[in-house]
């Protein structure tokens, strides 16, 4: 296929699936290699961006999506009677960077970090897909492990965690690791947090979006 029918064949495929798609898979039903694929879809994202199209590509991880451009946000909303996302509260930006920052990590992690219950908080961040349960700890109680999604990338316009902000040393303990089949590795006590002492509890008054 000839690039310029390559540039539409992503198009198709893209505004077909609605959701993100992995470069491997765009390969499969290109027949293209991967360093070919991704040299048109980068193409197509500098393209829509330099022209200031109405949509845009988003590269998020090893996927792929197209989406309107963020310029026209209000427009889109306005014909299809959008309410505007409200915005995170302090409480949930605190939990969310412990997570985006340290993930995986359990909530009594989190607890322990703030000081605070964060369960109604990150029950929250559950709702709005900008978390996720990614496995347990093979522990008494087995408690999740939680990460942060495609969506947490795609609404604060990161390619990949390692876009994140350098974060300042803390003195926090590092991150858990997971295994392939999802499960815990290298656990030390001061991960687990099992029992945190909390000075408070949060409210749903206190965390209202």
């Amino acid at each position: 296929m000839e690039t310029k029918e390559l540039e539409s064949a992503v198009e198709a495929i893209l505004f077909a699936s609605g959701e993100p798609v992995r470069t491997e898979r765009i390969c499969m039903a290109l027949e293209v290699e991967r360093p070919e694929a991704e040299a048109v879809l980068q193409k197509l994202m500098d393209h829509y961006a330099y022209e200031r199209r109405g949509i845009r590509l988003l590269h998020m991880e090893d996927a792929w999506q197209l989406c309107s451009a963020p310029d026209y946000a209000d427009q889109v909303r306005r014909a299809f009677e959008i309410r505007k996302p409200a915005k995170l509260s302090q409480p949930a930006l605190e939990v969310l960077s412990v997570i985006a920052y340290y993930q995986p990590v359990t909530r009594a992690y989190v607890d322990q970090i703030r000081g605070v219950d964060s369960s109604y908080t990150m029950g929250l961040l559950l709702e709005r897909k900008l978390i996720e349960p990614c496995g347990r700890l093979q522990v008494p109680g087995r408690p999740h492990v939680y990460r942060t999604t495609r969506q947490f990338l795609r609404a604060f316009h990161l390619t990949t965690l390692e876009d994140l902000p350098a974060l300042p040393d803390f003195g926090v303990e590092g991150q858990l690791r997971l295994s392939e089949d999802g499960q815990v590795v290298d656990v030390t006590d001061d991960q687990l947090f099992a029992a945190p002492d909390l000075d408070q509890e949060e409210s749903p008054e206190s965390t209202k979006e």
